[in-house]
């Protein structure tokens, strides 16, 4: 079936980590200096940085997490979603530190709750566009 909903608008700055996602590869950027993780891509807030981002690289990370927080749309607020309805749209705890929101599918909406252990699924929606989704975790509660 062909994508009807909106695509991801990459500038420049994000192009890896779309790229990463086109390979099935989870990235998040990450100070080359201290080791902090940083979701979007951002500065290390714990030093004096390079110019550029010479502070920091896309590293592979682990697509792990727990539900931080998150909400149950019944309304559709693109056409392209009407068939959707309802689904869970969450903030994810990454076991490496940062928040990351995104849908979460594999289960019931009514499954989803605060603290879930969730990992990373990839859903390629064109040749071009691959999205990151979460899913319970296969292997439990961590």
């Amino acid at each position: 079936m062909a994508w009807n909903k909106p695509l991801p608008q990459i500038d420049r700055d994000m192009e890896p980590f779309w790229d990463a996602l086109k390979r099935h590869e989870f990235v998040l950027f990450r100070c080359q200096e201290c080791g902090a993780w940083y979701w979007p891509a951002a500065f290390c807030r714990n030093h004096p940085n390079k110019p550029l981002f010479g502070s920091l690289a896309w590293e592979k990370a682990s697509g792990k997490g727990k539900i931080f927080a998150f909400n149950i749309h019944y309304r559709a607020f693109h056409p392209g979603f009407a068939n959707d309805i309802p689904y869970v749209y969450a903030l994810i705890d990454l076991d490496e530190g940062p928040m990351f929101g995104t849908r979460i599918t594999g289960c019931d909406p009514k499954e989803v709750h605060i603290g879930l252990p969730v990992e990373v699924v990839y859903e390629d929606i064109t040749d071009k566009y691959t999205l990151p989704y979460f899913q319970p975790s296969k292997v439990g509660a961590r």
